[in-house]
């Protein structure tokens, strides 16, 4: 196999939120604070094997109340949502992986029920009849959440009963386009992220998409060195919950499989 070129993206890795949230953790614990994480701080197991090193204890919502999900400017915007349907006889419905952190939270907000949909197959749950308000989970697609509320429009007895409102992260819908036009530079791509994170199979699929030989990785341990067969480029790319050491980690040992080692 020849040497390979390998790129590591620039833009991929944390977003300001995960920096943050890590960057909090680490500084109690330099000061020896107890710190707990409701969940995983972040949906990357390996970084969060790398932060229980360092001392933080892991709780679930077995143990406390459920916290994920809870922001106050998304929080007040379900509970008006609601409050603008409900004298309208209306729905509130949110695009979102059902049993997911953010969804959870958002969905008990109020006792009201909320539809939460995850494609188009999920839309007959809706009474098109009626007043519709449609949000999303923060780390959706936008391409999805769009084709969705056009599709909910195109059913409505009256379109103009259908409020959009577009709450997706453009921390992760602004990496789309760039993603696209990255991973069509390289013979092989290589996309690294945890199984648990929703951002991350969303920004996976855009590579694919712009580069079939997309690979989906959570760690070094599962490359394989046959999907770099006759290829002379590979770039490496992550979701907003991939850290920047874990995505040079693959680099090395996609280095080393070019001088077959």
């Amino acid at each position: 196999m020849k040497d390979l070129r390998i790129e590591i993206d620039d833009k991929s890795g944390f977003c300001f939120g995960v920096v943050r949230a890590i960057s909090e953790a680490e500084k109690a614990l330099a000061g020896g604070e107890t710190v707990y994480s409701l969940g995983d701080i972040v949906h990357n197991r390996i970084e969060v094997q790398r932060l229980e090193k360092l001392g933080p204890s892991t709780v679930t919502h077995a143990d406390m109340p459920r916290l994920t999900g809870r922001r106050p400017c998304l929080q007040a915007r379900v509970v008006k949502a609601h409050e603008r349907m409900r004298p309208a006889g209306g729905q509130v419905v949110i695009l979102g992986k059902r049993g997911h952190a953010e969804v959870v939270g958002l969905t008990g907000q109020v006792p009201d029920r909320t539809i939460v949909v995850e494609g188009e197959e999920d839309l007959s749950q809706i009474d098109f009849t009626r007043p519709v308000y449609f949000l999303s989970q923060t780390t959706q697609s936008i391409a999805l959440f769009e084709a969705l509320g056009a599709e909910m429009r195109r059913r409505a007895a009256n379109p103009a009963d259908v409020h959009i409102d577009d709450t997706i992260c453009r921390q992760v819908s602004s990496r789309e386009q760039h993603l696209q036009e990255f991973a069509r530079r390289f013979d092989a791509v290589v996309f690294v992220c945890g199984r648990k994170s929703s951002n991350g199979r969303v920004l996976f699929e855009v590579c694919r998409t712009a580069n079939p030989r997309t690979c989906n990785i959570e760690e070094a341990a599962e490359i394989d060195p046959a999907w770099f067969e006759g290829a002379e480029s590979v770039g490496i790319c992550g979701a907003t919950s991939t850290p920047k050491w874990l995505m040079q980690e693959v680099a090395d040992r996609i280095g080393k499989i070019g001088k077959g080692k």
